[in-house]
């Protein structure tokens, strides 16, 4: 670890004027402070942002309000999130340790860096780490790696179980900075590699998450989340599906189908969500959605599994979320 400055933020305000490109945020510290031991990260000051006043969970007639520095598990373990934001509940109690959950702050979780060795590894090449390096995931070990909205550049997946969940939500993260307060959509939040990897959100340099909302379900809807990975702890996921169905009788009236683990940004799939729009929620309804999933996929060496086993696994939470009482 390299030496640095460290200073400790009084105020939204203080903390957005007196930060460049070459600073970091400290919340729970469980992403930044490993990222800064292996020297992957090395910035000039990092600025404690703890004692700010963050915080908060509130479920109410508009929807669901979250502070940026709410830990994580506080958030999982909430009854009222519980009760009306089931998936949110679910995708948390499924992220990370017990332990990283009890550190690790909201915020800090939707700004996660990705989990890729290559990113993780000083002495290999990297893109996102690297501009212009290379990216040697492509030809090398690769079965943890996105299949979803890669380029040349980069196949490196968002790590965050959460940020799926969330964009199921409809879900948006409020930014402050000297410049004001915004905003902004979290679906829309996040940017595929294309060929700026190292860009990976609409985040300024300046701007700081201070809160994440969502708006209310719509009355009959069923959501939830399912996590399939190696094993069934402290594991990232190989595929994760989010769903918020809502259902006029035994029929689909809406839907919202977003994937984790096969994509480089949580990947909402519009299609699936078409084809369910409609239909009655029956086991063929499912089969025909889910076949409508990854059909644009790129899978490489390692990882062309992924394609069908997010298929499954859309038609596994489907056949759940809507199992009759």
């Amino acid at each position: 670890m390299r030496p640095y400055r460290y200073t400790m933020a009084d105020s939204v305000t203080s903390a957005t004027a007196n930060k460049t490109s070459a600073d970091a945020f400290l919340a729970g510290g469980t992403t930044l402070v490993d990222l800064m031991k292996l020297e992957v990260l090395n910035p000039e000051q990092v600025i404690d942002i703890n004692g700010l006043p963050l915080t908060g969970i509130a479920v109410d007639t508009d929807g669901l309000r979250i502070g940026a520095l709410e830990r994580m598990s506080d958030v999982a373990e909430n009854p009222l999130v519980r009760a009306d934001f089931t998936l949110v509940s679910q995708a948390l109690e499924l992220s990370a340790s017990p332990q990283l959950r009890n550190m690790a702050s909201m915020g800090g979780n939707l700004l996660q860096r990705t989990r890729c060795s290559y990113f993780r590894d000083l002495s290999m090449p990297c893109n996102k780490r690297s501009p212009g390096t290379g990216c040697p995931a492509i030809e090398g070990y690769n079965r943890a790696h996105a299949v979803l909205g890669t380029s040349d550049a980069c196949v490196a997946t968002h790590a965050s179980d959460v940020a799926v969940a969330l964009v199921a939500a409809e879900a948006a993260v409020e930014l402050s900075s000297s410049e004001g307060e915004r905003s902004v959509s979290l679906e829309q939040f996040y940017r595929r590699p294309g060929t700026t990897p190292e860009v990976e959100n609409d985040l300024s340099a300046g701007e700081l998450i201070t809160a994440i909302t969502a708006p209310r379900f719509p009355a009959g809807t069923r959501t939830g989340y399912l996590k399939v990975r190696d094993r069934q702890s402290y594991e990232f996921a190989l595929t994760s599906v989010a769903v918020a169905i809502t259902l006029r009788g035994r029929v689909i009236t809406r839907a919202r189908v977003v994937a984790g683990g096969v994509g480089t940004v949580p990947w909402r799939l519009p299609a699936v969500e078409s084809l369910l729009s409609g239909q009655p929620a029956v086991e063929a309804t499912f089969d025909a959605a889910a076949a409508a999933a990854a059909t644009d996929a790129q899978p490489l060496r390692h990882n062309s599994f992924k394609p069908h086993l997010l298929r499954r696994a859309i038609v596994r939470v489907l056949t759940d979320v809507t199992a009759v009482a």
